[in-house]
């Protein structure tokens, strides 16, 4: 992971007439990590995606993506990045093959099947290639919608809320596929509302609120705001995701989500030996 921003924003400002929405933002993000974006709805999350994609300008302040900036250098940054919003948009005429080839001809590239098949075989999709998207289900789409994002191998991405909509099991489909950017050094930006979601991917977490970032670092620095809560006996009873993804045929993974969970709540002391996670008294 290179140590260099790979996005850096100062002081960035935007009002929709008399509605400030963005109150002068400032954040980097370094190459080659994830930055989850926190923020209630209407913090101005989506409105700072649109920025730094050059869909919209900003009133104040200033932007780079790749070094290029976002209102004078528009090209070269559209050149730059991928951008996946809240909704999919992929054709649902077309098979999960046909979708992919499309962009790759689209882009001028050579051997758009080849690159099609690449994709395919990377979001575990190989086995649905020739099925109409219709067919897919929610975690399906998203994953051949991110796939779609990244030909021609755009180092930056941006992630509008990715898992809107969907049931717990596409959810971590598409977290997988989020972690697959992230392993091959793409710079993901993800915006989202779901606190799990920024636990589970990010290596820095951001806090939009009210048009300003609050709160920017790791996880374990967040953590570190707020003191520790003391538990001296814990039993641990599943959680509703747990049993769900028991019941429909996911065990293992429901396995790893309570131990993760039970790490999680014995993590907040780790200095009592009294605290038993799973104890009977």
């Amino acid at each position: 992971m290179s140590t260099s921003p790979a996005i850096q924003i100062t002081g960035l400002t935007k009002s929709y007439g008399d509605l400030p929405v963005l109150r002068g933002v400032d954040l980097d993000v370094t190459a080659g990590s994830i930055l989850a974006l926190l923020g209630s709805n209407g913090a101005g999350k989506t409105t700072l995606v649109k920025i730094l994609s050059t869909l919209l300008r900003a009133d104040g302040g200033t932007a780079t993506v790749q070094g290029f900036d976002v209102a004078s250098q528009p090209a070269q940054v559209r050149e730059s990045i991928s951008l996946t919003g809240q909704f999919t948009a992929v054709d649902e005429v077309l098979t999960g093959r046909e979708n992919l080839a499309l962009i790759a001809r689209l882009r001028h590239l050579p051997r758009p099947g080849a690159i099609a098949d690449q994709l395919l075989a990377r979001f575990s999709l190989t086995d649905a290639a020739g099925r109409r998207v219709a067919t897919y289900s929610g975690g399906m789409r998203r994953r051949i919608d991110i796939a779609m994002s990244l030909i021609g191998n755009p180092p930056v991405v941006f992630l509008d809320e990715p898992t809107t909509g969907l049931d717990p099991q596409a959810r971590n489909e598409v977290w997988d596929a989020v972690r697959e950017l992230a392993d091959t050094g793409t710079t993901v930006l993800l915006t989202t509302q779901h606190l799990e979601e920024a636990e589970q991917l990010a290596d820095r977490i951001a806090i939009l609120h009210e048009g300003r970032i609050i709160a920017n670092g790791s996880l374990a620095e967040l953590k570190r705001l707020l003191p520790p809560a003391k538990v001296e006996y814990v039993e641990k009873q599943p959680t509703l995701e747990e049993v769900f993804l028991s019941i429909v045929g996911d065990p293992a993974r429901a396995t790893a989500t309570a131990t993760a969970t039970a790490g999680a709540r014995q993590d907040r002391n780790p200095d009592d030996t009294a605290a038993t996670v799973g104890a009977d008294e």
